[in-house]
C-alpha cells in the first residue's frame, strides 16, 4: 500500500514530464535525518551506552528550502514554491557490554508545499525506514591530555512500507537498502573541551519505480533505478558546562555521492541523481539535574553548499532518557 496524497494522482511516469524543474533532498537512514541529526545515544555519535543501559530518544524536527541546486546551479522553483519536510523519529540504544551498543529505530514523515503550487502537487506521509545499527569501541585511552576514543559502527536500514520513491522532492525516502560503515575518533580534553572526526561509507541498493523507461545519463529501460552510493567526512567541536549538564557542540559534514546524474534542465530530480552537500550545525543538550536519565536536545543546521539538493536548513528537538535495564542480583556472603 502506497502511503502517499496526490492532488492529481498521477503516475511517476507522467510526473517527470508534467514537473517543473525538479529538486532533491538527501534522504539518508534513520528518520529520514539529514546527515547532522541529533548527537544523542545515536549509532553515528562518539557516545556509548554503559552495560545493561537503555536510551530512548523521540524527537521532531522541520526542514524547508525555496532554493535548490540544479546541478552547481542555484535557483528557485515557483510551481513547488516553499518546500517543508517534517520527521517524527524514534530510536533506543542498548548497551550490552560498556564497549558495545546495538540501536533500533524508525521515523514517520510528512512532506509538503507552500502555497501557491498550482493546486497540482500534495505532500506524501507514511513511515519510512527500520534502523537497525551497532556501535563497538575498540579505542578508549586515558593520557596526559585527556582521553581518546574510537569506534566503529555497521548500520542497516530497509523500507517500512512501499512508498514511492520516484516522486521527488516529496518522497519520504529512496526506497532502497542501506548498509553504512562508519570509523570515529574523538579527543576529550581534561577541562572538558572536545574534537571528534568521523568518515562513513553509505552502500545503498536499488529502488522501484512506477515506469519502465528513465533517462540517467543515457536511456534506461528497466522500472529499477540504481541508487547511488556516497562517502561522508564530519568534524566538530564541543565542550561541556557546569559539569556534565550542558553539552554545546558546532559540526561540519561533507556529503559526497561516489556517482550518479545531474538533474536535468526543467526536469524533476530522481534517485539516481549524484546527491553533494556540505552542513554547518549547532547542538545544544541539557540534562537537568531535577529530572534523572533526562535530557532535552536542540539542533540546528544549514545546508551551505550542494549539487542536486535543495539548500535546506532544519531545526531539531528531542527528548532522551536514559535507565538501568539490568540489575545484577546482589550475592549472599555467608
Amino acid at each position: 500500500m502506497l502511503l502517499q496524497l496526490y492532488s492529481l494522482k498521477p503516475r511517476a511516469g507522467f510526473l517527470h514530464h508534467f514537473l517543473p524543474p525538479g529538486i532533491t533532498i538527501f534522504l539518508l537512514l534513520l528518520s529520514g535525518r539529514n546527515i547532522n541529526a541529533l548527537h544523542a545515544q545515536t549509532p553515528f555519535d562518539g557516545i556509548m551506552m554503559p552495560k545493561h543501559n537503555t536510551c530512548i530518544f523521540a524527537g521532531y524536527s522541520q526542514g524547508s528550502f525555496d532554493h535548490y541546486w540544479e546541478a552547481d546551479r542555484l535557483r528557485t522553483n515557483e510551481t513547488i514554491s516553499k518546500f517543508t519536510r517534517r520527521s517524527y523519529s524514534w530510536m533506543a540504544a542498548v548497551g550490552i557490554i560498556d564497549k558495545l551498543n546495538v540501536y533500533a529505530g524508525f521515523p514517520y514523515i510528512q512532506t509538503s508545499s507552500a502555497e501557491p503550487n498550482g493546486g497540482r502537487l500534495d505532500g506524501v506521509n507514511g513511515l519510512q525506514d527500520l534502523d537497525l545499527a551497532a556501535k563497538y569501541q575498540f579505542l578508549n585511552k586515558e593520557g596526559e591530555f585527556g582521553t581518546t576514543r574510537a569506534s566503529a559502527t555497521i548500520d542497516f536500514t530497509t523500507p517500512l512500507t512501499k512508498y514511492l520513491s520516484d516522486y521527488q522532492p516529496y518522497s519520504i525516502g529512496l526506497g532502497a537498502p542501506q548498509l553504512t560503515y562508519q570509523l570515529l575518533v574523538s579527543h576529550q580534553f581534561k577541562p572538558g573541551v572536545y574534537l571528534r572526526a568521523n568518515a562513513a561509507y553509505f552502500w545503498r541498493g536499488y529502488t522501484k519505480a512506477e515506469r519502465i523507461y528513465y533517462y540517467a545519463d543515457g536511456s534506461h529501460y528497466s522500472d529499477w533505478m540504481d541508487v547511488p552510493s556516497a562517502w561522508t567526512f564530519g568534524g566538530a567541536l564541543g565542550g561541556y558546562l557546569f559539569g556534565e549538564d550542558l553539552r554545546l557542540e558546532l559540526s561540519y559534514v561533507n556529503f559526497s555521492s561516489t556517482d550518479g546524474d545531474d538533474i536535468r534542465p526543467y526536469n524533476s530530480s530522481q534517485p539516481t541523481n549524484k546527491v553533494d552537500f556540505g552542513q554547518v550545525g549547532f547542538l545544544a543538550q541539557y540534562k537537568p539535574k531535577f529530572a534523572k536519565g533526562l535530557g532535552l536536545i536542540v539542533n540546528h543546521q544549514r545546508t551551505i553548499t550542494g549539487r542536486n539538493t535543495g539548500k535546506i536548513n532544519t531545526t531539531c528537538f528531542g527528548l532522551t532518557y536514559q535507565f538501568v535495564y539490568y540489575k545484577n542480583k546482589p550475592t549472599n556472603e555467608n
